[in-house]
């Protein structure tokens, strides 16, 4: 049985975000509990979810191989089709790390349904850790037909703002960057930001970009942030 782990805002949702957790990292991790907290008290219902793989960590105190990207689409597939019939309205994708890079692998296939309006990614590998030399993940956003909020820490070490400004990512990504943010989004102790900051101004950029998504809902929505886009 699919579980989701459901946190929902106090009024009705303006969207329903679907989130996926990282490599080595399950839903309920401090990450995925500060993301959503945010997201929620903006106003987004969202559903976090496991793969197989590392639910049954839960039964086990060793943690399986990962799964190659194309199972772990098919698995995202599955539980999109499960998450739509548990919600109304429109809906987000997307995740932290690895579930940004498979949302936007899924993206990329042409196969989501029209009630899916945009990916939302926390923390973009954009390639391995301090290795700019190795296979860059773009190809993904350049083949999505969907717009893309990427927020990334300024300091990630998949992807960090001083790599990302010298080239052109696809007109459809909104890059907001992080104020000296790692790839958890905590900021060294000399930045002028904290973790709770960055987690925040995350989710007011995720307000906007959907805001931008939903021109009937626009009018209802508070603009905190000032969104920094790259266009090809």
């Amino acid at each position: 049985m699919l579980d989701f782990l459901w946190t929902r805002p106090e009024t009705s949702p303006l969207a329903t975000i679907l989130l996926a957790h990282g490599a080595g990292t399950a839903m309920d991790c401090p990450f995925m509990t500060k993301i959503t907290a945010a997201l929620a008290g903006q106003g987004f219902a969202v559903a976090r979810f496991e793969f197989a793989y590392m639910a049954s960590r839960r039964n086990s105190t060793v943690l399986p191989p990962r799964p190659l990207d194309i199972e772990l689409i098919g698995e995202f597939r599955t539980v999109l089709r499960v998450f739509l019939g548990e919600c109304d309205g429109p809906v987000l994708i997307g995740g932290k790390s690895m579930g940004a890079r498979v949302a936007a692998k899924f993206a990329a296939g042409g196969f989501l349904p029209d009630r899916v309006v945009g990916l939302c990614c926390f923390g973009y590998p954009f390639h391995q850790a301090n290795r700019p030399d190795s296979k860059w993940h773009i190809g993904p956003l350049k083949k999505s037909g969907n717009p893309i909020l990427i927020c990334q820490g300024e300091n990630d070490p998949m992807g960090p703002r001083a790599e990302l400004e010298a080239m052109s990512l696809p007109e459809q990504v909104t890059l907001v960057y992080l104020e000296g943010g790692t790839h958890g989004f905590n900021p060294g102790a000399d930045a002028g930001s904290t973790f709770d900051a960055n987690i925040g101004k995350a989710a007011r950029a995720t307000t906007a970009f959907v805001a931008g998504l939903l021109p009937a809902e626009a009018k209802t929505i508070e603009h905190g942030e000032n969104l920094s886009k790259k266009k090809g």
